[in-house]
């Protein structure tokens, strides 16, 4: 996964054959498994942009003119909810009836849009603001390549299916091709009017409008005809849209500050995280991004349920519901799928279903499996639920086996991977692009690989083992998961730590070779608990330091190291979620200033992005006066970017909840730079809820709680 956008699941060569991202910002909508990116206009141009359902583009362009023209564009936004996308525009120069020319500015245009129920509705409100009647040549040219998310990532096909001649029917176009695998696909784009005239790629609207007085048309695309579009229409399914977005924000404690902005943050992140879950028939599950990965991924998700747990535990409930019936059965090295092993990625498209590429359902990630494991572990505490624990336990217990066998290829105790057909990912660990994986002169390590952070979580997957057979009463088999977990914690200690880097290498390589990288791996196994305390303050120091840390998060591979490059995928950028991992290692071993500042530099990037982490950014230093430097195809929203700043700030807190004590618990809390008072209410624990106020006084943080019958708040000093 490289250039062009390559996370988990794309073909390792991917961005090398990529055509170019449209460069000015782009705008995305979702709804279920359809999708929207378009730019500031609300124009698609068919450049990595378009309408899609089901990983096929049904709709690659889609432009407004005015006669010849684009109009000027004032200016665009999505609401804070991320239900609405409207564009402001103004005319260029238009005719007058009888040969003048109108001058420029005088008629705004308004699109307003929305997606519901796999469908797309969009209102164009025009108002003359001149002083003359305005003869107004409203055009719109639209075209559907159908083409395969793949393509338009960048892969070539030998051949396509049919693409059928569009058919027309007063005041709308059909537009359809068969596809290769047999399933017919459409898209019907229908105008609440008759255009004054109709061809297969263009409708051409002819409206007279009196000065201040206004117009509104409306239109819907989606894969079948419908009723004709009407203003009652629009603001119905509006009106739903918007209440079914409510409704997922809703879920989980609620979070509010002292500080404006991070509210803000928060809130974006929040409305983020809704605009991606998708409700499955297992429960939530958060899809990972838009617009390269808009499906489910299995770490992804994962890692964006742990992000969250601590205040809303029912996305890791729906998403190990999900993974545990989607669980490996057979082998496939076409699928790099054996007994046990937990999807990677699921995709729907038409090269997916033929067999041309292997992620119709594919499992080439060797960290999903433990961490599959590792969150049931984490969910059982947090929430008391061995009900869910019992229901997949059949699941968790084939899980470990397959760490334990097929995800020890080589028998020496650590978890590795190789891709088992070409088709496959090169790397399979969350850096999963093609030169992630090296050693210190550079060269690329051969497999079977045993990455670092993926020890750390088969010993945190063990420890949930150990925990979870303990509560079923099955303590000589608790036992033996503990003497796992350490066998696998000196393992570790044994092969990857580098004394003399006061590190540990980013992996071993199939001959047992370190790969003597310095990486923000080894971030990951701070946050399992995996390291020594005496060496996890030496990691910490590293991290912290200048090559790591350059002012906006923790890089992927710190500055200096052998392919080194602030630009790339995985060698010196920076992810939000990977920082957010990082910090909550640092607080597991009481390195709390150090997440202060991390949330810091997270919190102005986001400031930045308009309160919106994307995927990744560029590793580039910072400057007085500077942004961050944008990585031009990043995913933007992406869950586990907008899960990040709930990790942090459990990470600031300090704070762990176990219902099964009925206790909540902050060791040493600190508040964010700048936050001098922080709300949660009706955080759940067990079958309760409690409201917590966590306070600043000079240099003291104290926590004011009004705690129900049976529970418990603990606030201690630093461990």
């Amino acid at each position: 996964m490289d250039d062009l956008a390559p996370s988990a699941g794309t073909l390792a060569d991917l961005g090398e054959t990529a055509e170019p991202r449209i460069s000015h910002r782009l705008y995305a909508l979702k709804d279920r498994n359809t999708f929207l990116v378009a730019d500031a206009f609300g124009d698609l141009q068919g450049m990595g942009d378009g309408l899609f359902h089901n990983d096929t583009r049904i709709l690659s362009r889609f432009q407004l003119f005015l006669g010849s023209h684009p109009p000027s564009l004032l200016s665009a936004a999505i609401a804070t909810d991320n239900v609405f996308f409207t564009s402001h525009s103004a005319n260029q120069h238009l005719p007058f009836p009888g040969g003048a020319v109108a001058p420029p500015g005088v008629l705004h245009i308004a699109r307003k849009r929305f997606l519901w129920e796999d469908r797309l509705f969009e209102r164009v409100a025009l108002v003359n603001y001149s002083r003359d009647d305005v003869i107004i040549p409203l055009i719109f040219e639209f075209d559907a390549d159908f083409r395969d998310m793949f393509e338009v990532r960048g892969l070539s096909r030998r051949q396509r299916g049919v693409t059928h001649p569009p058919k027309i029917d007063g005041r709308s176009v059909t537009l359809s091709y068969t596809g290769l695998d047999g399933v017919d696909r459409a898209s019907v784009i229908t105008f609440s009017d008759p255009p004054f005239r109709l061809s297969d790629h263009r409708a051409e609207f002819m409206y007279p409008l009196a000065p201040e007085s206004h117009l509104e048309l409306y239109m819907e695309i989606g894969m079948s005809a419908g009723p004709t579009p009407t203003r009652e229409r629009f603001r119905s399914h509006a009106a739903q849209a918007r209440y079914a977005m409510r409704a997922r924000r809703r879920h989980g404690a609620r979070l509010r500050s002292s500080g404006r902005l991070f509210s803000e943050w928060m809130e974006k992140s929040r409305a983020d995280l809704a605009l991606l879950t998708t409700q499955m028939a297992t429960g939530p599950y958060p899809y990972a991004g838009i617009p390269w990965f808009s499906t489910t991924f299995g770490r992804d998700a994962i890692i964006t349920a742990w992000q969250i747990l601590w205040i809303d535990p029912s996305l890791a409930k729906g998403v190990l519901s999900f993974l545990a019936a989607t669980q490996a059965t057979e082998r496939s090295a076409f699928r790099d799928s054996a007994p046990g092993k937990i999807m990677h990625e699921a995709r729907l498209g038409e090269m997916a279903s033929l067999g041309e590429v292997p992620f119709a359902h594919y499992y080439g990630g060797v960290d999903t499996t433990p961490l599959f494991v590792a969150l049931a572990g984490a969910y059982a505490q947090r929430t008391g639920d061995m009900v869910l624990i019992e229901a997949i336990w059949p699941q968790l217990v084939a899980a470990t086996q397959w760490i334990e066998t097929f995800g020890d290829s080589d028998g020496d105790g650590l978890i590795d991977y190789a891709r088992g057909a070409a088709s496959g990912l090169a790397n399979q660990g969350w850096k999963d692009s093609h030169d992630s994986v090296f050693h210190a002169d550079g060269r690329f390590a051969t497999g079977p690989i045993a990455l670092v952070e993926v020890q750390g979580y088969a010993f945190a997957a063990y420890r949930a083992m150990a925990d979870m057979t303990k509560q079923r009463g099955e303590d000589e088999a608790a036992a033996g998961w503990s003497l796992r977990a350490e066998t696998i914690r000196q393992a570790v200690e044994r092969r990857f730590c580098m004394e003399d880097k006061n590190f540990y290498a980013i992996a071993l390589d199939g001959e047992g070779e370190p790969c003597r990288v310095l990486s923000s791996n080894p971030g990951h196994l701070l946050f399992t608990g995996l390291v020594a305390p005496h060496r996890a303050r030496k990691v910490a120091e590293r991290l912290l330091g200048r090559d790591f840390a350059p002012g906006w998060g923790v890089r992927t591979l710190a500055f200096g190291e052998a392919r080194f490059n602030p630009m790339s995928y995985h060698n010196g950028s920076v992810w939000p979620h990977d920082t957010a991992i990082c910090a909550m290692g640092l607080s597991h071993y009481g390195e709390r200033d150090g997440v202060v500042a991390l949330t810091a530099a997270l919190f102005e990037t986001a400031a930045s992005f308009e309160m919106r982490l994307p995927e990744l950014y560029c590793g580039f230093s910072r400057k007085p006066g500077e942004p961050p430097v944008a990585y031009p195809v990043a995913c933007l929203p992406q869950a586990w970017a907008a899960g990040s700043v709930f990790m942090m700030l459990q990470a600031c807190l300090g704070i762990t909840i176990d219902a099964r004590t009925q206790v909540v618990t902050m060791v040493d809390p600190h508040l964010p730079i700048g936050i001098d008072r922080l709300w949660i209410d009706r955080l759940c624990v067990g079958e309760e809820f409690i409201d917590l106020a966590i306070e600043r006084h000079g240099d003291e943080i104290r926590v004011v709680t009004e705690a129900r019958a049976g529970l418990v708040v603990v606030q201690r000093p630093e461990r």
